[in-house]
């Protein structure tokens, strides 16, 4: 059965699930949602997804919505498969957990904000407030801060292998890279910047930077 994954490939959620399936070698199919176009908060998108967000998935019968959601439900189903996502142990899994609510929480959405006001916002005719994107970014500075301290102890953000915790980050930071243009703030951080290196140059990220033809 074929995975549906509702919304844009080039979108940072849904491309979060799509690695997540690429890395476990699950077939998926994608079918697009024009947001510019507010096809998200359609009926047919809305019955998926209630809060007219992507992603959304569909296998079978089987629906869920939230990214982060998705990914801990593949990495469990497909445990056997592809490499381990989840950690092992209690600690580990719990370590999982920890830095996935920092990305989602303490990172994603200072990421958000910029996208807001350098993307969403001018789509619309909206000017951009860059003094909070300037804020945005500074207070970026200081969790990367975080990350390059915890870096220089292990490999990955959760331990020596690399999760979810590390997977969940890459398309908010590929943003950061290329859109944005501070890449200063991976860069100048050299633990973070061989994290990135290692984590964006792993065969399923590159795939799917060829699906949405980067």
């Amino acid at each position: 059965m074929v995975v549906k994954v509702y919304g844009p490939v080039r979108a940072a959620c849904p491309q979060r699930v799509m690695v997540c399936l690429l890395e476990k070698g699950v077939e998926f199919e994608v079918v697009h949602v024009d947001l510019q176009a507010g096809e998200q908060k359609q009926p047919h998108i809305l019955a998926r997804q209630p809060f007219g967000q992507v992603p959304a998935i569909e296998d079978g019968d089987f629906k869920l919505f939230e990214s982060r959601a998705i990914v801990r439900y593949y990495a469990a189903k497909y445990a056997d498969r592809g490499p381990n996502l989840l950690g092992t142990t209690l600690e580990e899994k719990a370590l999982v957990d920890q830095w996935l609510e920092v990305e989602s929480h303490n990172f994603n959405d200072l990421v958000y904000a910029v996208v807001l006001q350098l993307v969403v916002l001018p789509s619309m005719g909206e000017t951009s407030d860059l003094a909070l994107v300037r804020s945005c970014e500074e207070k970026l500075k200081k969790v990367f801060d975080v990350y390059e301290e915890r870096l220089s102890k292990s490999t990955y953000l959760a331990g020596s292998s690399f999760t979810l915790a590390d997977l969940s980050h890459l398309p908010a930071i590929r943003c950061l890279m290329d859109e944005f243009k501070m890449g200063h703030l991976i860069t100048e951080r050299k633990n973070v910047n061989a994290w990135w290196k290692e984590i964006s140059n792993r065969p399923a990220w590159k795939k799917l930077m060829k699906l949405a033809q980067y």
